[in-house]
């Protein structure tokens, strides 16, 4: 007899058991036969991409709606037996009422865990102000104790990708977002140990998230060693499909040459991993 799918509460239970020592990858699928593939390798959580799941349907970056942001969360924790968490981007609203309202979604769906940046997307003021990032967070922090609490939420300080490189900055506001009830810590854009180290020391006991792309400087075992809780890749993943995509398709196009699927993905082997669990 088949084991049975772990159901939400399970999921959640075991995302919170991973954030408690040691050190995991959390890698970020785009679609369910990506989240399902990452799965048969083993990992034991997984973590949507804005950027890899916005590319899959034509649109950038931050260019999708929230509507399509939780119809994701909802397919993607229905095609997987592990925890995934929610790339949230800033909570699809300015005001915190709205942040409550979005975080009610995502947890509705069956996360067990989602991230709030602290980003605006205007590039002339990109990072909301101090005090209105921590009422957002409160208020993501409250939604989610509002439908039982056990969803975990990461609070994200994204002072290195909008421009403002200071690190100083950066842990005053993962020490604020921690206070507000984040329970895991994350500022992509980190590359240096001594970077990594700072932010571990300054935040502990709370969790602490590496983004890790490429060229990567650090290794998992390098990371771990400094403390880091978790790591992801964001749409490093993402970028190396359409990279192998984009090359065979370049060489059909311009060359009528087939060489850009040497290589590929033999069909038996994808056919073997998704009839893993057919419905």
């Amino acid at each position: 007899m088949d084991n049975p799918r772990p159901s939400v509460a399970d999921k959640r239970r075991e995302f919170h058991r991973l954030h408690e020592s040691s050190c995991f990858v959390i890698p970020n699928p785009w679609d369910p036969g990506s989240a399902r593939y990452l799965q048969s390798l083993g990992f034991k959580a997984l973590a949507t991409t804005s950027a890899g799941f916005a590319w899959s349907k034509a649109r950038p970056d931050n260019g999708v709606t929230r509507d399509m942001v939780i119809a994701h969360l909802h397919e993607m924790v229905e095609a997987t037996d592990v925890p995934v968490n929610a790339d949230f981007e800033s909570g699809f609203a300015r005001d915190a009422a709205g942040v409550a309202e979005s975080v009610r979604l995502a947890v509705a769906a069956g996360v067990a865990g989602l991230s709030i940046e602290d980003s605006t997307g205007d590039p002339v003021r990109p990072l909301f102000e101090p005090d209105v990032a921590v009422e957002r967070l409160r208020a993501a922090r409250r939604a989610i104790d509002d439908q039982g609490g056990d969803t975990l939420l990461v609070g994200r300080a994204e002072c290195f990708l909008v421009g403002r490189p200071s690190l100083d900055e950066t842990i005053a506001r993962m020490q604020a977002y921690s206070s507000a009830g984040a329970d895991c810590l994350y500022a992509p854009g980190l590359r240096t140990r001594e970077q990594f180290a700072a932010v571990v020391e300054a935040l502990a006991p709370k969790p602490v998230n590496a983004l890790v792309g490429w060229p990567a400087d650090l290794t998992v075992a390098d990371l771990a060693e400094l403390g880091v809780r978790r790591i992801s890749v964001g749409g490093a993943l993402a970028r190396a499909a359409w990279g192998g995509f984009m090359q065979a398709a370049k060489l059909l196009a311009e060359r009528g040459s087939f060489a850009g699927f040497e290589g590929a993905a033999p069909g038996a082997e994808l056919n073997a991993v998704f009839a893993t669990r057919e419905k």
